[in-house]
């Protein structure tokens, strides 16, 4: 699918704590929907965009920074608009 060798994936799974796929009782891996995403990000920031792996690794811990700071922001943005439409409608 990516064009990368079985050795390499697991690579990544040691290097990538949020890479899990699950493991059948011969260790046969079995990849979700969210491994094969994860997958695709790692391999578009090491193979595509030139990224090492800790640069990757930082820049999946910064996504994820940058993803729980817009909800938070956008559950204030929410409360606030609940806040104007109320005084609206006094």
């Amino acid at each position: 699918m990516f064009g990368i060798s079985k050795s390499v994936i697991r690579f990544w799974e040691n290097e990538f704590d949020s890479l899990r796929p699950h493991k059948n009782s011969k260790g046969d891996r079995r990849f979700t929907q969210q491994n094969i995403l994860q997958l695709q990000e790692i391999h578009t920031l090491v193979k595509q965009r030139g990224f090492t792996i800790d640069g990757a690794r930082r820049e999946l811990k910064g996504q994820k920074a940058r993803v729980k700071q817009k909800k938070q922001m956008i559950e204030k943005l929410q409360g606030l608009k609940g806040f104007l439409e109320s005084l609206r409608d006094q």
